[in-house]
């Protein structure tokens, strides 16, 4: 009946009377236009329509023609989107990854619901919830679909641990996990400390703040801070991040936009709806270096910009992403969202950090990266080109910065592809590279724990034996991938600083990897280079002798 009662109205509503009043045409607002065409479509067209799809997808539509980061979720993505950030989800608290056709616990949340039971690095889950665990179309969405759950509820799962051919039951109670942002912090230097961030959520500032001190216990004066990959995050969390290493009135970043007032954030600014309350103190660091590349971006720009524009620091590696978009969430009732822009990120110094773009045109957008690589700009600083009405100075010390599109370092490094293989490609993206190391892990796990106390003892002497590497390459064989000695060999020192970072991540730490691979990069490098020669960090930034 209801389907009638709309069916009559539409043809009303599409009918010359109904449009017509006195006459003269019966002119439609945008909104009535858009309501008309979703009755017609979902009456009319021959096949049945879900409505919900329908607004969906002209929600999506519509954005599409505004910019490149506003964007529509359903109450599905919008949670897989939010939680991250948030720091926290409830689960069983493992990493894991999927090897073959099986979920390997990599590590247990550190006091989670995992490791209170029992739950080791290297167990494979074979049950939940006596449903088998294992199939060959395996993927990450669907391992969390299954082990994520509220707060307080069961999951019983079954483990294959080792070479045992017993399955070991685990009954779990699911609790709020910790998502962190510092993946990885410690000393490289007697002097020098190393922190990565790897996204921006509520509590980065706090964790930041907490790894700054643990290594300034070590000895740690000055600091190299990776930002290398980060998409970024919350405006706060960037905001407490830069505001450890400002003096109080400096400013961090401030927004604009033709509907919204400009925002200024300064240094023990409290403002912004409550976000920033409470943000970590002063960090007594001397010599600041920050890492970035290509897919450093937004709440990574606004730090780097910060650093760069307040001339605390040294921006190291190469052109950051260029997102300096405001997106401020509308949520619907259904848990859907809408993420629009709202006003534009800019520096102290009054840079524009977003890229330029053209309305309603992604697909130039989505291919900059690869426009970056064919003009040569990730290979070399004098591929890139600034306007020059885009140039301005740094607030103290006058050096000269270029705005329009993210954040040029100070210190360029270009992309490295002497170490890269077309064969250790395919031990990596066939998961050849991961299985052989987890099964090497899961053989001498006992040995290497009894024979390296810690993880210092474990950089100091281990080395990869070559019996790992000939599994590696029987291992490549039995997934079609032909032996390439030229290949290994160019790619073996890449090849067996992973091996040694897996094995270190399993036994000991999840920042052990980085540790490991870190003496492969050469943005780390370039970076540990400049930090510790005072002359060079000060010609760089402008400090006169």
């Amino acid at each position: 009946m209801k389907k009638i009662l709309l069916a009559l109205a539409v043809a009303a509503l599409i009918t010359p009377a109904a449009l017509l009043s006195g006459g003269q045409t019966r002119l439609l607002t945008p909104a009535q236009k858009l309501q008309y065409a979703e009755a017609i479509i979902e009456n009319y067209y021959v096949d049945t329509v879900a409505s919900d799809t329908l607004v969906s997808e002209a929600i999506r539509a519509m954005l599409h023609t505004l910019d490149p980061h506003s964007e529509y979720s359903t109450p599905e993505e919008t949670k897989e989107l939010t939680q991250p950030l948030e720091g926290h989800f409830s689960g069983i608290g493992v990493q894991f990854n999927i090897l073959r056709d099986t979920v390997c616990v990599v590590q247990t949340t550190a006091a989670g619901p995992s490791e209170k039971v029992g739950i080791l690095p290297g167990d494979r889950i074979i049950y939940v919830n006596d449903t088998i665990f294992t199939h060959p179309k395996m993927d990450n969405s669907e391992v969390r679909a299954r082990l994520r759950g509220p707060k307080g509820s069961v999951v019983n799962i079954k483990v294959k641990r080792g070479t045992s051919p017993e399955l070991i039951d685990f009954r779990i109670v699911r609790d709020d996990i910790p998502v962190y942002s510092v993946d990885a912090a410690y000393m490289v230097t007697p002097d020098v400390g190393y922190i990565r961030v790897i996204r921006f959520a509520e509590e980065t500032p706090k964790e930041v703040e907490k790894a700054i001190s643990g290594l300034k216990k070590k000895g740690m004066e000055n600091l190299i801070l990776d930002l290398e990959d980060n998409g970024g995050g919350f405006l706060g969390a960037a905001y407490g991040l830069a505001s450890q290493f400002l003096k109080p009135g400096q400013m961090v970043v401030y927004t604009q936009g033709d509907k919204m007032p400009p925002q200024y954030l300064r240094v023990e600014n409290r403002g912004l709806s409550g976000m920033l309350i409470g943000a970590p103190k002063a960090a007594d660091i001397d010599r600041l270096v920050i890492m970035v590349n290509q897919y450093s971006a937004s709440a990574s720009e606004i730090v780097s910009g910060a650093i760069q524009d307040n001339d605390r620091g040294l921006i190291v590696g190469r052109r950051t992403f260029g997102k300096g978009l405001v997106q401020r969430p509308f949520p619907f009732p259904d848990g859907s969202m809408i993420r629009l822009t709202t006003s534009r990120y800019y520096t102290p110094s009054g840079r524009l950090i977003q890229k330029p773009y053209k309305r309603g045109e992604s697909e130039a957008y989505r291919l900059d990266m690869l426009t970056r690589y064919t003009s040569g700009e990730l290979f070399s600083a004098d591929s890139i080109h600034f306007d020059e009405s885009l140039k301005t100075k740094t607030l103290v010390n006058g050096r000269t910065v270029y705005g329009g599109g993210g954040i040029m370092p100070d210190v360029f490094v270009p992309v490295d592809t002497s170490l890269y293989s077309t064969y250790y490609r395919d031990l990596v993206a066939r998961g050849t590279l991961n299985r052989t190391v987890t099964d090497y892990i899961d053989a001498h796990r006992a040995d290497i724990r009894r024979q390296y106390a810690d993880e210092d003892a474990y950089y100091a002497g281990f080395e990869v034996p070559r019996e790992l590497i000939d599994s590696l390459v029987a291992g490549g064989e039995r997934d079609s991938i032909t032996y390439d000695e030229k290949g290994l060999e160019t790619s073996r020192p890449m090849i067996e600083g992973i091996i040694r970072g897996l094995i270190a991540r399993d036994i000991y730490t999840n920042g052990c990897y980085m540790r490991a691979v870190n003496r492969l990069n050469p943005v780390f490098r370039r970076a540990l280079e400049v930090i510790t020669n005072e002359e060079e960090y000060n010609k760089y930034l402008g400090v006169k002798p």
